[in-house]
C-alpha cells in the first residue's frame, strides 16, 4: 500500500527563503490496520525479541491491579468499528449496548502489589531500511524496538508516563520468543495499540516557528495575519494556509525531523548523561489527521472521514496530542527523553 502526502499549498522557500537553510526530512510512517510479522517494521506489531532476553517491565511503584483487560478494549473497538462501517450508521444496537457497557467495565487482579513486575507493551519496532530518517543506533544497531507501561502513574509527577527504548542488530536474533507477556489489566486504554503495517514516506519539513531566528519568527507570524484578515474581508469560511498546520511539521506518526511545541513552550532536550543537544527520534501521535491538518491527508485517504480512517493504531497521547522521543546524537545508547505535545 502507498500513502502520498499532496504537494503543500504552495512553496513556503519561495515566501521566505531564509528557510532552505532549516529545511529537514521527516518520514511519515503511516500507520494502518494490518497483520504485520516479527520481521517488519510496526505499530503493535509483533517484536522480534530473543525467546532468552528478559521482556521489559515496570517496576515503578504505582498501583497496577485494577484496570480494563487489553482483550476486552480490542474487542470493544471491533464492535464500535462494524457499527461504524453500517450503512446508514444508525448507531449500535441493544445488544451491542450491553456488550460494550460490559466490556468497559474495570477488573481487579487478586493479589496484585505495587511494585509487581508489570510486563510493558510493544508499542513499535523501526527496521533502519524501512525508515531514511531513523536516527542510527548505537553499536551498528538496525532495529528500534518501543515499548511502554499501560498506567499514568510514574515519575516525576505520579501522573507521566513510562517508555523503555531497545536498539538491537536483528540478525543475531535467532530464537524468537513467541507468547510475550503482557499485563493484565491497563490504566488507559490509549496505551493499547492495534497492530498496524507501516507505509513510511519521507517528505520535507521545516521546524516549529518559535524555534526559527526572531526576525523570521516575526515575518511569518506577519504574514498569516494578514491571511486572516484578508480571509474576514471576504467572508472566506475556509481556513487560510498556515506555516504550523500546512507548511512545516506533518501530523500522524514520524520519525526524525523536527517536534513540534504547540502544547507547551520550546524547552530544552539536552541529554541527562552527556548534556549533548538530542534530536527527534519518533513521533508518536493519536490522530494521522484532523480539521486542522488536513491538507496533509494522504491522496489515497482522501475523502475518507478522519473517524475512524484516522485514527487506525487507538493509540491515544494524553489529551489526543502527540509524543515526541528524543535521542542522544552523540550516542544513541543514552537514556532517551520526551515530551507530550
Amino acid at each position: 500500500m502507498t500513502k502520498t502526502t499532496p504537494p503543500r499549498p504552495l512553496d513556503v522557500e519561495a515566501l521566505f527563503p531564509e528557510l532552505a537553510a532549516h529545511r529537514g526530512t521527516t518520514t511519515r510512517l503511516h500507520p494502518r490496520p494490518g497483520r504485520p510479522g516479527v520481521s517488519e517494521s510496526s505499530v503493535g506489531g509483533p517484536m522480534l525479541w530473543p525467546a532468552d532476553e528478559p521482556w521489559p517491565v515496570c517496576t515503578e511503584t504505582h498501583g497496577r491491579g485494577r484496570g480494563q483487560r487489553p482483550e476486552g478494549i480490542r474487542r470493544r473497538r471491533e464492535v464500535l468499528a462494524a457499527a461504524y462501517a453500517r450503512e446508514p450508521y444508525e448507531g449500535l444496537t441493544e445488544e451491542e449496548l450491553r456488550l460494550v457497557e460490559d466490556l468497559e467495565r474495570e477488573h481487579l487482579v487478586p493479589g496484585a502489589s505495587e511494585n509487581d513486575p508489570l510486563p510493558m507493551i510493544g508499542l513499535a519496532q523501526l527496521y533502519a531500511r524501512d525508515v531514511p530518517d531513523l536516527p542510527a543506533g548505537p553499536g551498528g544497531a538496525d532495529l528500534l524496538q518501543v515499548f511502554w507501561c499501560p498506567f499514568d502513574a510514574h515519575r516525576p509527577t505520579g501522573y507521566s508516563m513510562l517508555l523503555h527504548l531497545r536498539w538491537r542488530r536483528a540478525a543475531e536474533v535467532v530464537d524468537v520468543l513467541t507468547s510475550p507477556p503482557q499485563p493484565e489489566v491497563v490504566g488507559y486504554e490509549g496505551y493499547v495499540p492495534e497492530p498496524c503495517a507501516l507505509h513510511p514516506e519521507q517528505v520535507v519539513t521545516y521546524p516549529f516557528v518559535g524555534l526559527l531566528p526572531e526576525d523570521l519568527c516575526a515575518r511569518i507570524d506577519a504574514w498569516e495575519e494578514g491571511l486572516e484578515e484578508a480571509a474576514e474581508e471576504q467572508e472566506d469560511e475556509a481556513d487560510p494556509v498556515a506555516y504550523q498546520y500546512d507548511l512545516s511539521i506533518p501530523p500522524g506518526w514520524r520519525a526524525g525531523g523536527y517536534a513540534s511545541w504547540h502544547k507547551t513552550d520550546p524547552y530544552p532536550m539536552d541529554c541527562s548523561t552527556c548534556t549533548t543537544s538530542m534530536a527527534l527520534l519518533l513521533t508518536v501521535d493519536t490522530s494521522e489527521w484532523d480539521g486542522g491538518s488536513g491538507s496533509w491527508t494522504p491522496v489515497e485517504d482522501q475523502g475518507l472521514s478522519p473517524h475512524p480512517a484516522a485514527l487506525p493504531t487507538g493509540v491515544v497521547v494524553g489529551n489526543h496530542g502527540e509524543l515526541n522521543v528524543f535521542t542522544c546524537p552523540a550516542d544513541p545508547g543514552h537514556p532517551p527523553r520526551w515530551s507530550v505535545q
